[in-house]
């Protein structure tokens, strides 16, 4: 009886930490990790999703700050050439811009603020991260580096 009670015990034990582990990563909220072609860390951002049509449109028009370990994740529904630009948009960013596996087909660097603009790359993409500009520059993001989303599978909600 006394061996069944331990058994109980150490099971719910086991169970609070496994959720506690479980709510402590999503406390953090989403995030997208960037990393090399051989799976080493660039970087992390804590990331804002959009996915739908009107929040995808406004995207960081208006906002007068970013953190540095902070962006905007676009999520389409499906791949394509996409093209964006920054009319009311403040601040300089970068756009990496991803295909349906996370994989990066390319960058736009230090985009100018307020300028209509179209900005894209080569190649059909599923996803756009907005950052601060120069970050690409700073953590060394190029083409056939990964996004891997942590906290969240990115879907659209269309």
């Amino acid at each position: 009886m006394k061996v069944a009670r331990g058994f109980q015990t150490l099971a719910y034990m086991i169970l609070v930490l496994g959720l506690s582990a479980v709510i402590a990563a999503c406390a953090d909220g989403p995030r997208v990790a960037l990393t090399a072609p051989d799976g080493s860390r660039r970087a992390v951002i804590k990331v804002e999703i959009v996915d739908t049509p009107s929040t995808r449109e406004f995207g960081l028009m208006y906002r007068k700050h970013l953190d540095e370990d902070a962006g905007m994740l676009f999520v389409f529904p499906a791949p394509d050439h996409l093209s964006f630009w920054m009319k009311n948009t403040v601040i300089p960013l970068d756009m990496i811009f991803a295909d349906a596996h996370g994989k990066i087909v390319g960058t736009v660097e230090t985009a100018e603020p307020f300028s209509e603009r179209p900005l894209s790359v080569d190649g059909d993409s599923l996803y756009v991260l907005e950052v601060n500009g120069g970050f690409s520059q700073r953590h060394h993001i190029h083409a056939g580096d990964q996004m891997k989303f942590e906290g969240f599978m990115p879907h659209t909600q269309e």
